[in-house]
């Protein structure tokens, strides 16, 4: 079973650029389709962007062209690449892993323990 570590998260301004970055222990890490979602406070868990195992890459609407999800197998990372943060993006960001790179947090079933990203106004 892969565990997930998310890092590189902070408080920003509006406009900046972040990448987070998931660390997976385990050996089968390029069998895994891998997503990030986020949780605003008193919101749910939404999608953000996931990949596949050969890294087909899918994106909410809200962070399509602005985001930008890879992964290195090489060294069971993957990152989301974040540009041009608003206020909204403001959210807790989990790293997942799954069998399919579907928008469903039920179709993950490793998840990180989250990061906090802060984008003030």
């Amino acid at each position: 079973q892969v565990q997930l570590v998310e890092s590189g998260g902070g408080l920003v301004q509006a406009g900046d650029s972040l990448r987070l970055a998931c660390a997976a222990s385990g050996r089968t890490f390029s069998n895994y389709a891998l997503a990030w979602f986020r949780q605003a406070p008193g919101k749910g868990r939404d999608f953000v962007a996931s990949i596949s195992q050969n890294s087909a890459a899918y994106y909410s609407g809200s962070v399509q062209g602005r985001f930008s999800i890879s992964r290195d197998n090489a060294k069971n990372m993957v990152y989301l690449q974040m540009r041009s943060l608003k206020p909204d993006d403001t959210a807790i960001y989990y790293c997942a892993a799954g069998t399919t790179a579907t928008r469903r947090p039920d179709d993950y079933n490793r998840w990180g323990q989250g990061t906090q990203v802060t984008v003030s106004a």
